[in-house]
């Protein structure tokens, strides 16, 4: 009998990480959906995650703290018993934008800790359990996927901060490609664009004039199931020969044009 595919899913309770965890759940995957706020502040995603898949839950952490990446890990074993899929969402913006030639180093401190370090070390954790499951004979499809964004290769100087720890995030894709594929565990960096979440909705006016003016090929802004979409189809092991690419998910603004 085939065991039940699972997925840890960070920074899941709102935004891309919402779409990425319950598109997972509805089909048929258990999840654990991290974030930091409390459960009773996440009632009502706890509540949709468990309507479609009653093994998923939700787990407060913060993965900028080593105590609770390790508490993170055992839980899903302890839950769980196995770790099929890891989706790498958590991640900050800047409290303030500011010209790189202003910015603080508590701001970068910050958003190393949590989107580039705190990732980097979870990830770390996750492969060696998963590397112990290849050991003791678990063959099922395994993967780590890092969801970055355009920023990884746009600059923007007001938030260069960011634009940093999602460029090493892409390098942090193609460490661990290479050193887990000996184990047969994939990994793949998704690079999201503009993304109509409450962390853009603030700039919802800017981003929909400059698409109408003809910055993405594709004339929309792009939703949190697009990018949940992506990552199921991901889970499917379809793609099992492929490990270290960069996935587009930007409406075509990498396209270079004229």
């Amino acid at each position: 009998m085939l065991q039940k595919k699972t997925a840890l899913v960070t920074g899941a309770s709102r935004g891309i990480g919402r779409g990425i965890s319950t598109i997972l759940a509805q089909n048929g995957i258990a999840v654990c959906g991290v974030g930091t706020k409390p459960n009773d502040a996440v009632v009502a995603y706890e509540t949709e995650l468990k309507s479609y898949d009653a093994d998923s839950f939700y787990l407060q952490g913060d993965i900028s703290s080593a105590d609770d990446r390790a508490r993170i890990i055992e839980t899903v074993y302890e839950r769980f018993g196995h770790l099929d899929f890891l989706i790498n969402n958590a991640g900050v913006a800047p409290l303030n934008r500011c010209d790189i030639l202003e910015m603080s180093e508590e701001s970068m401190q910050r958003l190393l800790d949590i989107n580039l370090k705190g990732t980097f070390f979870l990830s770390q954790l996750a492969a060696r359990r998963m590397v112990e499951e290849r050991q003791n004979g678990n063959r099922d499809f395994k993967m780590i996927t890092f969801i970055t964004s355009i920023s990884a290769e746009t600059s923007s100087t007001s938030r260069g901060e960011y634009c940093i720890s999602k460029a090493g995030l892409h390098m942090a894709t193609s460490l661990f490609a290479d050193r887990l594929a000996e184990d047969r565990i994939n990994v793949y960096e998704l690079r999201p664009g503009i993304i109509e979440t409450d962390m853009t909705a603030v700039v919802k006016d800017k981003y929909d004039a400059l698409i109408e003016g003809g910055l993405l090929p594709i004339k929309r802004m792009g939703q949190p199931a697009d990018i949940g979409q992506a990552v199921l189809g991901l889970t499917s092991g379809l793609f099992a020969y492929s490990t270290g690419d960069v996935i587009n998910l930007d409406g075509g603004f990498h396209i270079s044009r004229l």
